[in-house]
Formats: C-alpha cells, structure tokens, sequence
C-alpha cells in the first residue's frame, strides 16, 4: 500500500468512525466528556477490522 492509499484508507476510516459516533451521540451513548477516548476506541476498531489479515 503506498502513502496514497494509506491517506485514503485512513481518511475512510475517519469518515466510518464519525459517523459511528454520531449515532452513539444521537443514542445519548457518547458525551463531550467522554468524545476523546471513545472516538478514539471506534476509529482504533474500525481500522483494526478492516485490515485484518
């Protein structure tokens, strides 16, 4: 995978990981006291799911 791709895959990722957490914040599962872990919970599994091998 050269950077290009990687800067796509990881703009995708981003893009996946938002909108998860935009519905855990419509569902009142994520606060603005809880955004920084969590988002970064959902984009760390979306990217792990992803590139399994």
């Amino acid at each position: 995978m050269d950077d290009k791709d990687k800067t796509i895959a990881d703009e995708v990722f981003l893009k996946v990981a938002k909108e998860i957490a935009v519905k855990f914040i419509e569902v009142g599962r994520l606060t603005p006291a809880t955004f920084e872990t969590t988002f970064a919970k959902i984009y760390d599994t979306v990217k792990k799911t992803v590139q399994k091998p």
